[in-house]
């Protein structure tokens, strides 16, 4: 049934994994200079959690700007024009639907993430800022503008708020071991490991 998404995300995944080796390399090395330079202290767990947040944000470029698919449609200005054309059980809406609202997921969880909130209007914000740029980006490069798309974004991005806020009331009631930062570790390296499990 997910097999079009899983499709789209290793087609990705294959085009874009040169750009994502040279960027993570970059990054590393660049971060590693820089705390070493003022003497601050690597915590893993904060790290890694900024490395899967950049080349989240590289895939996510690759997935916007250069999908091998080629849209036929014409831009779209009216709510749920295009939502609402597909059949709930069909590929077309797991790919188009659901995808548009679990690819904006991991940006309302890092956005809530790293600014603390409890309420939802700044990763909302946010998330309206990046979802309308990505769709008059793809109008000027010859693709469509969907408003569709920016409302399944946003959903997206709530989504990301609302689940990084049960995390956050979960870890209050959990013992105060797992608030430690070796335990953080471990439990980040775990999250790398998964991801890389599934997208290879």
């Amino acid at each position: 049934m997910f097999e079009p998404l899983s499709d789209t995300i290793q087609g990705v995944i294959n085009f874009t994994w040169p750009m994502i080796i040279i960027s993570m390399v970059i990054m590393i090395s660049f971060r590693i200079c820089y705390l070493i330079k003022n003497q601050e202290k690597i915590v893993i767990y904060k790290e890694l959690s900024m490395l899967i947040f950049g080349v989240y944000i590289l895939g996510l470029f690759q997935v916007v700007t250069f999908q091998d698919d080629v849209s036929w449609s014409s831009n779209n200005f009216i709510p749920f024009q295009e939502i609402l054309r597909y059949n709930i059980t069909s590929r077309l809406f797991i790919k188009n639907v659901l995808g548009n609202l679990i690819m904006f997921l991991p940006f309302g969880f890092f956005t809530s993430y790293y600014l603390k909130v409890e309420k939802m209007t700044l990763p909302v914000i946010l998330t309206l800022i990046a979802s309308v740029s990505i769709e008059v980006v793809q109008m000027s490069i010859g693709r469509v503008f969907d408003v569709d798309d920016i409302i399944l974004n946003l959903l997206g991005g709530i989504c990301g708020f609302f689940l990084y806020n049960i995390i956050r009331i979960i870890s209050t009631k959990l013992p105060s071991f797992c608030k430690n930062e070796w335990f953080l570790n471990i439990v980040f390296i775990m999250i790398l490991i998964g991801i890389i499990i599934v997208v290879i």
